[in-house]
């Protein structure tokens, strides 16, 4: 009874707002059938200053949200949030669990699994970005046994046979002779190597956006830190970043009760502050040149070209020109004066992160129709 009328409300909630081009809900993974690994905010959590002002363009696709579908922005520079504007729905009901305040990543997910990446380098879990995946048994004999960490930090895993955005099926998640219900993300890493890569071989590495690649680093790490992969968790998010409220990773759901190994995917939750407090710690890494820091730097300086052609701004992940450790690089018209880290997520997601000019921008939005253009990419660019 619960589920109808979880639908039905879901239904009415969708309908008001059919006028926007691209109305996808973005709670599309409830918090309650994915559960994951939850990292508790901590005492020491960093207290942003303010210092706001009124920005007309902004507040443009906010007065406009049940079309543009932006539900939070934040603009941060000089030590200062200056821009705050949410309009976020107090409760989101997914079954029997209410989601309130926490924001879905989506494939900003991606980056995130990076940094946790770089510091299970950092405390020894990972050897380097150059290590070969041969010690983990159940990518053997697939087509990602003896992948180099780095060729999959930068989407070059040879998979684009099987999945992944050069497949050309509208989607990074689905895998090759699966059912569409059976994407990459919910059916664990245990089922699509058994099931479906088993005896594959990889294709040329050339740069290939999937979801898979993702999960196969996200759990390459879970599977070295072993016992204490709730530990690095804490150890990242807890103490390094210092997040206020809880944050987590979700597993994915339709894994086998007997299988051993509990695969996680990079979906990734949390509230609008703590998403900003994960990317300024990223940038002061950068500039304080910690270990972590350094992670980011081998990266940036290991990117790959996409191979992109030059569009028209839509959002970082398609207006940038190179790709390392799964973040894009180089924003088109800014790619030779500025580094700047680009999160992209489903639905406009985004992260922004201007390291010359210490300036991060932090979007969420229920589905992408909002002026990314005027509101992100200007923003960033002046």
């Amino acid at each position: 009874m619960k589920q109808i009328f979880f639908f039905i409300i879901l239904g009415i909630f969708l309908s008001s707002n059919a006028q926007a081009k691209k109305n996808k809900n973005t709670w599309d993974y409830p918090l309650l059938e994915y559960s994951g690994w939850v990292i508790k905010g901590s005492e020491n959590h960093y207290k942003f200053q303010s210092n706001l002002r009124e920005d007309k363009d902004v507040l443009k696709e906010f007065k406009n949200n049940k079309n543009t579908g932006i539900i939070s922005y934040l603009l941060f520079e000089n030590d200062k949030i200056v821009i705050d504007v949410s309009d976020i729905p107090k409760k989101v009901n997914s079954g029997d669990t209410i989601v309130d305040g926490l924001l879905p990543s989506h494939s900003m997910g991606k980056s995130l699994v990076s940094y946790v990446t770089g510091h299970a380098i950092c405390e020894g879990y990972i050897d380097s970005v150059n290590v070969k995946l041969n010690d983990w048994p159940l990518i053997k004999d697939t087509l990602y046994e003896d992948s180099i960490l780095l060729d999959l930090l930068n989407m070059k895993g040879g998979d684009q046979e099987w999945v992944g955005e050069r497949r050309k099926v509208g989607s990074d998640n689905r895998i090759k002779g699966g059912k569409p219900e059976e994407n990459v993300n919910v059916i664990g890493l245990v089922k699509v190597m058994n099931k479906y890569l088993r005896g594959t071989e990889k294709s040329k590495l050339i740069y290939n956006y999937s979801a898979l690649t993702t999960n196969v680093i996200m759990n390459y790490v879970k599977h070295k830190a072993g016992a204490d992969w709730d530990k690095l968790l804490h150890k990242v998010f807890n103490e390094h970043v210092g997040v206020k409220n809880s944050v987590q990773f979700q597993k994915s759901r339709k894994y086998l009760k007997y299988e051993d190994f509990v695969s996680g995917r990079y979906s990734f939750y949390a509230d609008r502050y703590d998403y900003l407090r994960i990317a300024k710690t990223m940038m002061d890494d950068w500039h304080n040149d910690t270990c972590a820091g350094k992670y980011l730097k081998t990266i940036y300086e290991n990117r790959v070209q996409k191979k992109d052609k030059v569009k028209e701004p839509h959002s970082v992940g398609i207006y940038t020109k190179s790709y390392g450790g799964q973040i894009h690089f180089d924003i088109f018209g800014i790619e030779n004066t500025r580094k700047i880290i680009g999160m992209d997520g489903f639905a406009g997601q985004q992260i922004l992160i201007d390291l010359d000019n210490r300036r991060i921008i932090v979007v969420s939005s229920l589905y992408k129709n909002y002026n990314w253009k005027k509101i992100v990419y200007k923003k960033i660019k002046n």
